[in-house]
């Protein structure tokens, strides 16, 4: 079994080196598909001469991963974002199966370091299942707004290994902040194509709902103040994309 790395890009230089270090040991190629970034991350990819560093327009998250699997030549892909780490057991693991893959596709673990501040283990953002290491040919990613993801055939097998896909997503609350609104508004866009409406019920009682599922139910108070600040963020993210959903219904 050998392994293509492929990673998407954008000014991602304050992560990709930490990601190719944790994988580098276990992949046979690495490819990265780069939208043009304007920081130093094509400076710190050039690091390893190895690397296949291709620029390419980007359109969104699927057409762009699934771009990068069309150019990879080993028979499974590794496909992770710029701000993941393998954890030294998820190495491992990895590592154990080379020797005698039987499997269309593996899964792992994902958690998530919130802030520098600790690993969220509760509000639902753990365990975060993510299916990342898949043969080639089955490798295809949907999605066209948010939350792309490849989707295998009910006959494909999956299996799951142990240890963690580690997940710096976060560096300050701003940053988080920032990404809600980004998000929340794809999220609309998503809600809109599927003719989906928000009316005055959901927008006022949904980010309740969110907040309390999340923070009680997922048991998210365990995780402290990172945990409150998840789910209270993630809350305001729920009240975002309803009102935004709302706009674009009255612009029809």
């Amino acid at each position: 079994m050998e392994i293509s790395l492929c990673v998407i890009t954008f000014n991602e230089e304050r992560n990709i080196d930490r990601l190719l270090q944790s994988a580098y040991d276990v992949v046979d190629e690495i490819i990265i598909v780069d939208s043009f970034s304007t920081d130093g991350t094509s400076k710190i990819c050039q690091k390893y001469p190895e690397i296949k560093f291709i620029c390419n327009k980007f359109e969104d998250y699927a057409t762009q991963k699934n771009f990068a699997v069309s150019l990879a030549t080993k028979d499974y892909v590794l496909v992770l974002d710029a701000d993941e780490q393998l954890s030294d057991l998820l190495k491992k693991e990895i590592s154990k199966i080379k020797k005698s893959a039987t499997s269309d596709a593996y899964s792992f673990n994902r958690m998530t370091n919130y802030c520098g501040m600790r690993w969220i283990k509760h509000c639902g953002w753990y365990p975060d299942v993510a299916i990342r290491l898949i043969k080639r040919e089955k490798a295809v990613f949907k999605g066209a707004f948010v939350h792309e993801g490849v989707v295998l055939s009910p006959e494909d097998t999956i299996v799951h290994l142990r240890g963690d896909l580690l997940h710096y997503s976060y560096y300050t609350v701003e940053e988080h902040i920032e990404r809600v609104n980004k998000y929340s508004t794809l999220g609309a866009r998503k809600y809109l194509a599927r003719h989906k409406t928000a009316g005055f019920c959901k927008i006022l009682f949904s980010p309740v709902w969110t907040f309390f599922r999340m923070y009680v139910l997922r048991l998210g108070f365990l995780d402290g103040r990172a945990g409150f600040y998840v789910c209270k963020i993630t809350a305001f993210e729920t009240f975002l994309k309803c009102i935004k959903l709302k706009e674009l219904n009255y612009k029809k």
